[in-house]
């Protein structure tokens, strides 16, 4: 994690715990992670409906705070993931419970076929024989219905299951995917960049990292609505995901705040990857989904960093995170990649003295 992420994060939890000590909400982890989302602004739905209780002279309180939780962060995902998991509860138990009547049946039969052994090494009249065979065919006839009812159960059991793994792939891909945009989220964009490092540190291949933070995304959301802000979000979003190729992973990284994993790219291919990507956005313009209005354009700025031999995820993030912060210190809607870093920041601080 970079500092300046850190301070960012800190900042954040600073903010959510001031508001749990105003509203004496209690510092429970659900509560912690709605006003800490609160704070972050990037579900712009629950930070609408936060500020209209604050307009209007409120304050959340623990019911309300629940309630909201409830509304805007109790996933979906996990609820979907509790309802396959008990339903392949309740099939393994059915499992067990028909395996465990045809195992007592089969005991049953074998100490029958044991006891009809017995009586026939001894000598029987015809009669006795006629009824011990009868015996025998009907307990051979319940064996075979005993069977036949498992091979169903079980037949039945192996399609549920097929279908409840079905289930739980969806449920573990919507797990990686940012609700609002559609693409990847953060713990999907962790776990690819750490599989992405691996491989290039056994394959010795280049692997470079996009960051892009779209310009003045804040002002463009208090003059628009959120909702506009949303399609701002999704329009950002799929242009990324487009305009990359092949084992490339495009995430949402946080609020207005996008990253792209390229395996197999060096710096200089991602340079014009990200150069793409940022004239793709800057073309497209805006209309307002109700009205047809024209919103304008949108711009993106971009930090472009490669991967080193000593680097760990949280490196390549930072130095891909400072080549952001000289793209919008250097007037925004560009691309500033590790290689030309150090003068773009020069290039400031010049330009900053001799102001």
């Amino acid at each position: 994690m970079s500092e300046q992420e850190y301070k960012r994060a800190l900042g954040y939890a600073n903010a959510a715990f001031d508001l749990l000590r105003r509203s004496s909400i209690p510092p429970y982890p659900q509560f912690y992670e709605l006003l800490y989302t609160y704070s972050t602004g990037v579900n712009p739905h629950l930070n609408q409906r936060i500020n209209d209780i604050f307009r209007n002279g409120g304050t959340p309180d623990a019911d309300l705070a629940e309630a909201l939780y409830n509304e805007f962060l109790k996933s979906d995902v996990s609820d979907r993931m509790s309802d396959v998991s008990e339903r392949m509860h309740a099939r393994i138990e059915a499992v067990h419970d028909a395996i465990d009547l045809a195992m007592n049946n089969a005991q049953t039969y074998s100490g029958s076929l044991e006891s009809a052994a017995s009586h026939l090494r001894q000598p029987l009249a015809p009669k006795a024989i006629s009824s011990l065979a009868e015996q025998l065919l009907a307990q051979t006839l319940q064996m075979q219905e005993t069977n036949l009812s498992l091979e169903e159960k079980l037949q039945a059991s192996r399609d549920d299951i097929a279908s409840l793994q079905r289930d739980l792939d969806d449920v573990r891909r919507e797990s990686l995917l940012d609700p609002l945009t559609k693409i990847a989220n953060r713990k999907s964009f962790d776990d690819e960049l750490a599989r992405a490092i691996a491989e290039a540190q056994t394959s010795d291949s280049p692997l470079s990292l996009i960051i892009a933070d779209i310009d003045h995304f804040k002002n463009f959301n208090d003059t628009f609505g959120h909702q506009t802000g949303d399609q701002v979000l999704r329009l950002v979003a799929m242009t990324l995901k487009s305009n990359i190729k092949g084992k490339d992973v495009a995430a949402r990284y946080g609020g207005e705040e996008f990253v792209a994993v390229l395996p197999s790219t060096d710096l200089a291919g991602a340079v014009i990857a990200a150069e793409n990507i940022r004239k793709a956005i800057q073309a497209k313009e805006l209309l307002k989904r109700s009205t047809n209005e024209k919103l304008g354009r949108i711009t993106a700025s971009f930090g472009v960093a490669a991967f080193h031999p000593a680097d760990s995820a949280c490196s390549l993030i930072e130095r891909a995170d400072r080549c952001l912060y000289g793209a919008k210190r250097s007037g925004r809607n560009r691309v500033v990649s590790e290689e030309e870093l150090e003068r773009v920041l020069e290039k400031i601080n010049a330009d900053m003295t001799a102001a």
